[in-house]
């Protein structure tokens, strides 16, 4: 059983840094963005650009792709004066947060089973 706890200590780790990754997909908006940003051009998309797409104001969208960024999951590049972004190539974060809850559901499927209709 100790080894048990162990694992969900691990967990505990994996989730607190999955914490940026988590809350910057939480939010529909943000989760709108990346769908907009995935139909848009692989090259980079600017805030003008994702504007018009998601129908918020400029101000807006570089808040959330901050955000976004903060977390791992867009990227940006800079061309003279004008700022693209792009979603990480890597997907690490994405990648990192599938990893935890795969953890996870090992985790659960060595817990006993607590359903009352099935004991």
């Amino acid at each position: 059983m100790e080894k048990i706890w162990d694992e969900i200590e691990d967990l505990a780790m994996n989730y607190e840094a999955c914490q940026k990754t988590l809350t910057a997909i939480g939010d529909e908006t943000r989760q709108h963005i990346i769908l907009e940003m995935i139909r848009m051009d692989y090259n980079g998309s600017r805030v003008p650009e994702i504007t018009a797409r998601t129908n918020l104001s400029r101000p807006a969208v570089s808040h959330h792709l901050q955000i976004l960024k903060d977390a791992g999951i867009v990227k940006m590049r800079k061309e003279g004066r004008m700022t693209y972004y792009y979603l990480d190539p890597d997907m690490a974060s994405f990648t990192h947060l599938s990893n935890t809850l795969l953890q996870a559901i090992g985790i659960c499927a060595k817990l006993p089973n607590r359903d009352e209709s099935k004991l």
